[in-house]
């Protein structure tokens, strides 16, 4: 099996049609790649989301113990805000290249490649920085429960 895969033909559409075909399949890994990216800081946001509720929720059922825990509380609304907004700001940028792509591109590209261009461009661009700050707003999380 291993003979037939190293085997080179000598035809020249054979070799384009081969080419082509693992061209295809790096485009799928790519998206697929991108997809995954793209949940993961969708993921991300969505568990920041959710810590910032459980912290104010804890703040309204126990009340303020101190200064510091409002200040913390006040830390992780910010911290999701530039998240919301880093996220808002993605959506558009991709939305602005696939437009772009569209215009140069040649019309007969399906909508598929549309959404895996968008997903790719969405992983690549999106986030060290909604991870960072992800990252910030669990150690910040981490250290209000800690304290409390």
């Amino acid at each position: 099996m291993d003979a037939e895969r190293d085997a080179v033909p000598d035809d020249i559409a054979v070799l384009k049609a081969a080419l082509a075909a693992e061209r295809a399949k790096g485009l799928e890994v790519a998206a697929e790649l991108a997809v995954a990216r793209a949940k993961a800081s969708e993921d991300e946001a969505l568990i920041a989301q959710q810590k910032l509720q459980i912290a104010k929720l804890r703040h309204q059922i126990y009340g303020q113990r101190s200064e510091r825990s409002s200040r913390l509380i006040e830390q992780l609304a910010l911290t999701f805000e530039e998240l919301e907004s880093d996220a808002t700001e993605d959506e558009l940028a991709a939305e602005r290249a696939v437009a772009r792509r569209r215009r140069g591109a040649d019309l007969r590209a399906s909508a598929a490649n549309d959404r895996r261009s968008l997903s790719i461009y969405r992983a690549n661009e999106s986030s060290s920085s909604r991870r960072r700050l992800a990252s910030a707003v669990a150690a910040i999380v981490c250290a209000s429960s800690a304290s409390t």
